[in-house]
């Protein structure tokens, strides 16, 4: 190959990859935390090693040539042998691991992620930790596309099909519950159906939690006011502080925006209760025991930080909001 040509790296693989799933050079490089000029100068090379044009730059979203195409089968099978290369020499070693990128569901950004990162940073120290925070649905697409190595998040319930490529570790069980106005339900009402007399501040339906809380409501054959749709926890809950309506959220919602706190009431559901669980996911086998040594660490974390202070607020939770 002449030298003009330059090399084939994994490096550019991987942007060749993140590129092309992410449909735009900007996206690429926020995604692997590169510069864009950094970013196209690596598909530069990439395409000038291969003497092929991978990328259609001139479309909106950016996609893939047809030699692109061809090309992308066998990028992926290169990054997943590579990624099952780092994972078999740490598998006896945890600090070994030279990059773990890991999600976390936003419930935790604040509370449970810092005591975590700490923990695997005393056991990984030489390991470099990429941190991606968002909502469940967004964090196990990009553990399906590859661009994470273990998430942390909500489980999808059977619209998400983790088929035989996912190891799920359960880590927390958290029930849905009802947040009002301060006051707005007297304790002899409490959970009765006048909560439902107000109006519904809804988690939006773009969120699998808003979906999930969604579709409960319509098994219910509840019909109810609602002229507002936040994907804020902080938004929400001001709101209903504020008087304007109830709504619901978890445990875990109620505890992100604690200045509220104060000025709410949670309440069970006047209605049949649900649920959800958060869990621990990875690509089955690829980081070998790992994930459920991480699974193994955050258990206590959660205990101590989230469920304890929770339950002695709402001891009636005890039952329900438990580690698994």
């Amino acid at each position: 190959m002449p030298e003009s040509q330059g090399r084939v790296t994994l490096w550019g693989i991987e942007i060749f990859l993140a590129t092309a799933e992410e449909g735009s050079i900007t996206a690429a490089a926020r995604r692997l935390g590169a510069s864009p000029s950094a970013v196209s100068q690596q598909l530069s090379g990439l395409e000038a090693a291969l003497g092929v044009s991978l990328l259609d730059r001139t479309a909106r979203p950016m996609r893939a040539t047809p030699a692109g195409g061809m090309f992308r089968r066998h990028a992926q099978t290169i990054v997943n042998a590579a990624a099952e290369a780092r994972a078999e020499l740490a598998m006896s070693d945890m600090s070994a691991l030279t990059t773990l990128r890991l999600g976390m569901i936003e419930d935790f950004d604040s509370t449970v992620t810092p005591h975590l990162l700490s923990l695997l940073a005393e056991d990984l120290r030489g390991c470099h930790f990429l941190l991606e925070t968002g909502a469940s649905h967004r964090l196990l697409d990009q553990l399906d596309q590859r661009a994470l190595d273990v998430v942390v998040a909500a489980d999808l319930g059977s619209g998400f099909d983790g088929g035989s490529w996912m190891e799920v570790h359960p880590l927390l069980t958290e029930p849905f519950v009802a947040v009002a106005p301060k006051g707005a339900i007297s304790p002899a009402r409490e959970g009765s159906s006048h909560l439902l007399d107000l109006p519904l501040i809804q988690y939006t339906a773009r969120h699998h939690m808003g979906r999930q809380i969604a579709a409960h409501l319509a098994r219910q054959n509840l019909r109810l006011s609602r002229r507002f749709e936040l994907d804020s926890y902080h938004a929400i809950l001001a709101m209903v502080a504020d008087g304007v309506g109830w709504t619901i959220l978890t445990p875990l919602g109620v505890q992100h925006a604690a200045p509220f706190r104060g000025r709410v009431d949670v309440l069970p559901l006047p209605f049949e209760p649900f649920s959800r669980t958060i869990s621990l996911s990875a690509r089955a086998g690829v980081l070998h025991d790992m994930p459920a040594r991480m699974a193994g660490l955050l258990r206590p974390v959660l205990q101590s930080s989230v469920v304890e202070p929770t339950v002695a607020d709402l001891p009636w939770l005890k039952q329900e909001f438990r580690v698994l």
